[in-house]
């Protein structure tokens, strides 16, 4: 019996105009297992973001959704009508958004903030709302829940105003949390509280997630399985403890290399050279060829396929 929460197939989302035409997400298939936590790791522009705003329906006005399927729990996300996708999502498929100063309301205290999530999707009396916000508010490790209620975000710090965010996420227990780069802009004792947070809340909770990521660093900390995007392909999918162990793709190998560790402390720091691949073309090539110090003649001349290297380990790469 399958274990699948959620899925994406074949999907590809491109921007146009009238002089060119950017494929963000290319082909891109994918699932995700109820209770797991997939690490979805890559550089800026890569696709990252766009997938994730694809799978609660908020893409930008611009974009086109060109093919592919989502589905949660079997029922297809793209076939829906608007008033069920808004049903879906802050109850069933919530998400933490990566600069909570900016997707916070200025104007609205933290506990009506997450109060009102909970209204959206419950009848509830006032009492039993605010004992409510109040539990979650202790519950993501906020000192003083009374007092975290009535602050506006900028009286909290970015670790603070980050663990109203989850609280807003977690409000309704969703099957799915999607968490878009949440601890990009903390310092690392913070960023090391909201990954633990988050775990916990998997654990206890049993909400599936979708971290997002540019840091495999970060990634190795908390997912249990990695998908790894480049030029709006992925190129790498593998458990944790496969991905950082046996590398298939040469950018995975690259992107370890380039953690820094404490043992690697004086040393340059390994990078990667060139850059990422223009998209406004359909790439017919492997988009990483220009970087790769392996390539040959035929990483120039066909596009490998996602294809399994290994047990449950997938790669995109003529190499291996």
């Amino acid at each position: 019996m399958s274990n699948s929460l959620f899925s994406i197939e074949n999907l590809t989302i491109s921007f146009e105009n009238e002089k060119k035409k950017i494929i963000a997400v290319n082909n891109v298939s994918f699932d995700i297992n109820k209770g797991e936590i997939v690490g979805l790791v890559g550089e800026s522009g890569c696709g990252k973001t766009i997938t994730s705003l694809s799978v609660i329906g908020l893409l930008p006005n611009s974009a086109i959704l060109n093919s592919g399927k989502i589905q949660y729990n079997k029922k297809d996300i793209l076939a829906m009508e608007e008033k069920e996708k808004r049903k879906l999502r802050g109850k069933k498929i919530s998400m933490i958004f990566q600069e909570p100063m900016t997707s916070l309301n200025p104007l609205w205290r933290c506990g009506k903030q997450i109060g009102e999530a909970i209204k959206l999707n419950n009848k509830i009396n006032k009492k039993v709302l605010k004992n409510r916000v109040l539990e979650i508010i202790k519950n993501v490790g906020l000192p003083n829940p009374e007092t975290i209620y009535g602050k506006y975000p900028h009286e909290l710090s970015g670790g603070q105003r980050q663990r109203v965010m989850i609280g807003i996420a977690i409000a309704n227990h969703p099957d799915l949390i999607i968490a878009d780069e949440p601890t990009t802009a903390l310092d690392v004792t913070i960023q090391s509280q909201i990954l633990e947070l988050l775990k916990k809340i998997n654990k206890e909770e049993g909400s599936s997630i979708l971290f997002i990521s540019h840091d495999l660093g970060v990634i190795h900390d908390i997912a249990d399985r990695v998908i790894v995007m480049y030029a709006g392909f992925i190129v790498e999918i593998a458990s944790r403890i496969d991905l950082y162990s046996n590398p298939k793709h040469p950018y995975t190998l690259k992107l370890l290399q380039s953690i820094p560790l404490p043992e690697k402390k004086g040393k340059k720091l390994e990078s990667i050279p060139g850059i990422v691949p223009r998209i406004d073309s359909d790439i017919q090539y492997c988009p990483f060829v220009d970087r790769c110090h392996a390539a040959k003649e035929i990483c120039k001349e066909q596009l490998p396929k996602l294809e399994e290297k290994g047990n449950n380990h997938f790669a995109r790469c003529h190499l291996i």
